[in-house]
């Protein structure tokens, strides 16, 4: 039995994690967490995510109880996620993070990982890694020859743009064709752009309504076209993966693993662009 914390627990993924992780009998919710300030604070976490009483009452993130669970999931903000590393850290207990927008936090997480299992992945859902897996197979084999465009669409309450997964997939195009995405990228065009450089790897990202997720690597060659779509249909499919992860980091040594490590999915050139 693998015991969790949820962090965020109010939130729309903290609320599904609650419900799929009350379905399942291998793991047993004991903490479940928000801001000081909310307004939720000391509902039952199983009423709130509306399969029942669970007897685990939403705790300020700030007075959780070190050592009352095995792993923690944390699908909040980088600021926050950062806090909560730290407490972590302090008391040993295992992490799973999947906050997008992670930048200069990445640091702190890799430095935490020298004594802490942690996976860190932009997206947890298994149907997005095996695309993972099929962009490094397809860089490899395409090579040079063929442009690359990595196109993203989100709900319009999303902070962050491009997405954390759409980076990593670019990430894994670029190693896989020798090269450093920081040298290559290009984050939208306007005006008079010139001609595409075929060396580089574009994104373009969209906002609006309710769209859980929506992610497409093409690759545009001379005379066709290859295009590796993944379309989330709802957020139980990232909630899902990290429960799974969680349930594989409470036997890892310390380390910082992601979803391909989870899946049994890494090679060589993911490594290199690893999460």
């Amino acid at each position: 039995m693998t015991t969790i914390g949820v962090m965020g627990a109010a939130g729309r993924m903290g609320r599904t994690l609650i419900e799929l992780a009350s379905r399942d009998p291998t793991l047993s919710l004991t903490g479940a967490f928000e801001r000081s300030d909310s307004p939720q604070l000391g509902i039952d976490a199983g009423v709130l995510a509306s399969v029942g009483a669970l007897g685990v009452e939403i705790s300020a993130d700030h007075a959780w109880c070190a050592g009352a669970f095995d792993v923690l999931i944390d699908f909040t903000t980088p600021a926050a996620t950062l806090n909560h590393l730290t407490q972590c850290s302090a008391a040993g207990i295992r992490m799973v993070i999947g906050t997008t927008g992670i930048g200069a936090e990445r640091v702190a997480i890799e430095a935490a990982a020298r004594t802490l299992p942690i996976v860190y992945s932009p997206n947890m859902s298994v149907g997005v890694n095996l695309c993972f897996k099929l962009l490094e197979m397809a860089a490899s084999a395409l090579g040079d020859d063929f442009d690359v465009e990595v196109l993203e669409a989100h709900h319009r309450h999303k902070v962050d743009a491009p997405s954390g997964t759409a980076l990593k997939m670019g990430e894994i195009v670029a190693a896989s064709l020798g090269r450093s995405l920081n040298d290559c990228a290009v984050y939208g065009r306007q005006g008079q752009s010139g001609p595409r450089d075929t060396r580089t790897i574009g994104f373009s990202s969209v906002r609006a309504g309710e769209i859980v997720g929506d992610h497409t690597v093409l690759f545009a060659g001379p005379g066709e076209r290859i295009e590796i779509t993944h379309r989330a249909e709802n957020r139980a499919t990232f909630a899902a993966g990290a429960l799974r992860a969680a349930k594989w980091l409470a036997e890892q040594p310390p380390g910082l693993y992601d979803m391909q490590d989870v899946l049994g999915l890494r090679s060589i050139i993911t490594n290199s662009a690893r999460t």
